[in-house]
């Protein structure tokens, strides 16, 4: 396409039938947990079906999604429903029309805001914010982000822009995490959660008396492949053992 995405047929595409399938033998080799992500899963018709299929799997402990936010709003509790336990929202802004320059598409953040205080509402917690900081583009807003930690129990990711990571972006917009800390400790201390959440790439910390968290992941200037535990399946059923790698 004219934006560098290259589309897929709808036959290209793993059928819910064939997702559950290589989840089964996944499951077999271990994996507890399964993470649906995009493109924007919201936009596949069925996608409750599928998480309830999931959620069915004895093996199967964990079943999260990673989503635009767009639709968040409209699907979220019929998801949890279906066996949805957390939701990461991508969003690299706070400003409606460099939400739209960067999403290169007129939605409304509006939408994504309700959907993410619509999730935390009804229990898909915690509600991750997963943002890529570009410098000239969202690195004005750090503050921005850190700020909602503290005030609204926001969970906020800060991640380094990744080489992979759209068509045309050159290196001059790459923030390293050493950076970003600098600047958000103009707001106060970041002190370490302990003990640390999760078990993936990010470390995490958070102001003194915030109600929320900051992360940081750090895919550039601190590799985490040592610790890396994660196998993506792509759309088109591929397996790819690096999220920064073209091998399939």
């Amino acid at each position: 396409s004219s934006d560098g995405i290259s589309l897929m047929s709808h036959g290209d595409i793993l059928t819910y039938e064939e997702i559950l399938v290589i989840t089964r033998a996944a499951a077999e080799l271990g994996i507890t947990k399964v993470r649906l992500t995009g493109g924007e899963p919201l936009v596949r018709s069925g996608l409750p079906k599928l998480i309830q299929m999931l959620a069915q799997m004895e093996a199967i402990e964990d079943i999260s999604l990673t989503t635009n936010g767009v639709l968040l709003n409209r699907y979220a509790a019929e998801l949890k429903s279906a066996g949805l336990r957390r939701v990461n929202v991508s969003l690299d802004t706070l400003k409606q029309d460099k939400f739209e320059f960067i999403t290169r598409c007129d939605n409304n953040l509006g939408d994504v805001l309700k959907g993410i205080e619509v999730a935390k509402s009804i229990g898909l917690e915690p509600v991750k914010i997963n943002m890529v900081v570009m410098s000239g583009i969202n690195d004005d807003e750090l503050l921005d982000f850190a700020v909602k930690t503290i005030d609204e129990e926001w969970h906020v990711r800060f991640i380094e822009l990744m080489p992979s990571v759209g068509a045309g972006v050159t290196a001059s917009r790459f923030v390293p995490v050493s950076d970003m800390r600098k600047r958000l400790e103009s707001l106060g201390e970041l002190e370490p959660c302990l003990p640390s959440i999760g078990n993936g790439p990010a470390k995490y910390f958070r102001f003194p008396h915030a109600r929320g968290t900051i992360g940081f992941i750090t895919p550039v200037s601190e590799h985490f492949c040592f610790s890396c535990n994660r196998l993506r399946l792509t759309s088109d059923g591929k397996l790819r053992p690096c999220l920064l790698s073209e091998d399939e």
